[in-house]
């Protein structure tokens, strides 16, 4: 036994100052430069070179910042040929893998597209076909509602709640709305002072209050659509030809 002990004790040192040595135990078993041994066989015939390996990336070694720009040959064009913004019912038939694949693309494109924003401005020249920074932008929404469509879907086959953490609409003293999350107490509600104060209902005077601010709400929205109306009017006449444009499209 203390024979065994001692070769032991010795195997760990040796295995300890290879390792700070940084030598390479197949390197040092094969013999030859470049080469480990594959430990799954005994002949050195099918050791693996190292030139193999390969590591993870998300672009291109030979793209850098030319990223963060547009196509060179794009560039003096006043016009650029895009295609649509990607729509819900076109995202819902692909794989939530195709979908996290299209957003890293969608969020490279957003990427270039403020790049050539920032420059146009800087230059004080416009920048030709803004909308496509639009187009992504809605593509990248409707890729987060699909996912988010999934989550609520599995979460309600899982636990029956549409909710990451269940809970219940209740109203505050003023009467507004709101969702309530269940938390963990360390007592029981029924013995918790701090909760039997909070007030989950408002009294009956509230009723004319909730009437004025949804009135308040409804007349800042018909506002603002009716300013959104003005304004594209303007355009129109300011703009005559990019008016029939947009209607023949």
């Amino acid at each position: 036994m203390a024979a065994a002990r001692a070769i032991a004790a010795l195997g760990r040192r040796l295995a300890g100052s290879l390792r700070l040595s940084g030598a390479r135990p197949g390197l040092v078993a094969a013999g030859l430069p470049g080469l480990t041994l594959n430990p799954c066989h005994r002949n050195l015939a099918q050791a693996e070179p190292l030139c193999h390996a390969r590591f993870l990336h998300a672009t291109l070694p030979r793209k850098g910042l030319e990223e963060f720009f547009d196509d060179p040959k794009n560039w003096g064009e006043k016009t650029v040929k895009s295609g649509d913004a990607w729509n819900i019912k076109q995202l819902r038939a692909k794989s939530s893998q195709d979908l996290h694949k299209l957003w890293y693309v969608l969020l490279k494109e957003k990427n270039m597209l403020l790049t050539l924003e920032q420059e146009s401005k800087r230059q004080q020249k416009p920048m030709p076909s803004p909308e496509r920074l639009e187009k992504v932008q809605k593509s990248m929404k409707n890729i987060d509602l699909v996912v988010r469509e999934r989550e609520i879907a599995l979460r309600l086959l899982q636990t029956g709640h549409e909710k990451p953490v269940p809970g219940e609409w209740r109203n505050d003293f003023l009467g507004r709305t709101y969702w309530y999350s269940y938390k963990e107490w360390p007592i029981p509600w029924y013995l918790n002072k701090k909760y039997q104060k909070r007030k989950f209902y408002y009294l009956p005077h509230v009723n004319r209050f909730i009437r004025l601010r949804l009135e308040k709400k409804l007349r800042l929205r018909n506002r603002r659509q009716n300013l959104e109306k003005k304004k594209r009017k303007l355009l129109e006449k300011k703009f005559p030809h990019l008016a029939v444009k947009s209607q023949s499209q």
